[in-house]
């Protein structure tokens, strides 16, 4: 589904993204582990659309060449971004906020049926359609920026930082809610710092490291890796 290849990315003289190699396959969750300012959000806003990568990059998906697509063109095309920050309207409703969402033209069809599954994976958004983002807790506002992305219908969904800042009950409601969107359709790229909880959902991970991929493997496999533990978290999971 997606293919990245050949991926760098230069702010200023600095180079963020060395040669980067990433792939998602259909029905998979993907994980992408690193250290702060490893480059982790800069590949997902490369992928998005809303950073322009080097010259020579190759950014795929399903077959068509995105690479040099704005970020509502790759929204279109089927790729939806959770920021970290969540980027949510905070002075509208839970309604509002998934209406906006549903802006794509590839979404509107498909509108209410969109909104029906946000409000089967998660009930309290449900509970409070007319209440102001703003009044919610950090959990709800994250739910209500994974639903405003699924609105528009993606065929991938990239989530960066997704449990920061949540209480550990939340986080764990959370990725359970993330496993079944994957159930639903939709592929899933994730950046995250929460190892454990990540990798457990996961089928594969990347380890990226100074702008480039250190390594890639189940996820079984890098969960049980004690290298990576020290590498990546600075303790053991």
């Amino acid at each position: 589904m997606l293919e990245i290849h050949d991926l760098s990315l230069h702010y200023g003289q600095h180079l963020a993204l060395d040669r980067v190699a990433v792939t998602v396959a259909k029905g998979e969750i993907v994980v992408i582990l690193g250290a702060n300012g490893a480059g982790k959000s800069s590949l997902l806003k490369c992928a998005a659309g809303l950073v322009r990568p080097d010259a020579g990059a190759s950014i795929r998906l399903s077959g068509q060449d995105i690479a040099a697509r704005p970020a509502h063109l790759v929204l279109e095309a089927g790729i939806a971004l959770v920021p970290e920050g969540r980027g949510i309207f905070g002075d509208l409703t839970v309604e509002e906020n998934l209406a906006l969402g549903a802006y794509a033209r590839r979404a509107r069809a498909h509108a209410a049926q969109g909104r029906q599954l946000v409000y089967e994976l998660f009930p309290k958004l449900a509970d409070r359609r007319a209440q102001f983002v703003n009044t919610m807790s950090g959990g709800e506002q994250q739910m209500v920026a994974i639903g405003r992305a699924l609105m528009s219908k993606p065929d991938l969904l990239m989530l960066d930082e997704p449990s920061l800042g949540l209480a550990p009950v939340v986080v764990g409601e959370l990725f359970s809610a993330l496993q079944r969107i994957r159930d639903s359709g939709p592929a899933l790229l994730i950046v995250e710092q929460n190892v454990r909880m990540s990798l457990s959902i996961a089928d594969r991970g990347y380890l990226i490291e100074a702008g480039r991929i250190a390594g890639e493997n189940t996820a079984t496999a890098l969960l049980n890796d004690d290298a990576v533990k020290r590498a990546f978290l600075g303790t053991t999971v």
